[in-house]
């Protein structure tokens, strides 16, 4: 997969415990996968955050696990659970992802598409109207 790395986002993973290096790099990859448009920038002082006609995703280490941040408004769909917070938030919602846990590439995949999908029609603040 090519795309143009920012080198913020280079430093923020690179300045991780291993492990979620890992994830990081792969959400990274399937992310820019889903569409070839797709950008990624530093916002909120060190997070970064994927973008095409909004925002898509952003990433937050923690302790213990990584959060992926779906800037999707709750209306793309989850069947098959992989939304861990959040469920009630108006803007995004979380999955978290532990050392040792498989991401479901499938399912992450599919919510990039709707959310592109979504900023591409306009965003989710208005097809949720």
């Amino acid at each position: 997969m090519t795309y143009t790395a920012d080198p913020r986002v280079d430093a923020y993973i690179d300045s991780l415990p291993d492990w979620q290096q890992v994830i990081c790099r792969e959400v990274r990859e399937l992310i820019h996968a889903a569409d070839r448009d797709v950008t990624e920038t530093i916002k909120r002082t060190n997070r970064p955050y994927f973008v095409l006609q909004g925002n898509i995703c952003a990433l937050l280490a923690a302790k213990d696990h990584i959060n992926i941040f779906l800037y999707d408004g709750a209306i793309v769909p989850d069947p098959e659970g992989i939304i861990t917070g959040g469920h009630d938030n108006k803007t995004a919602r979380t999955v978290a992802i532990r050392q040792g846990e498989m991401i479901n590439r499938r399912a992450l995949t599919a919510m990039f598409k709707q959310i592109i999908a979504n900023n591409r029609a306009g965003g989710w603040r208005k097809l949720k109207r």
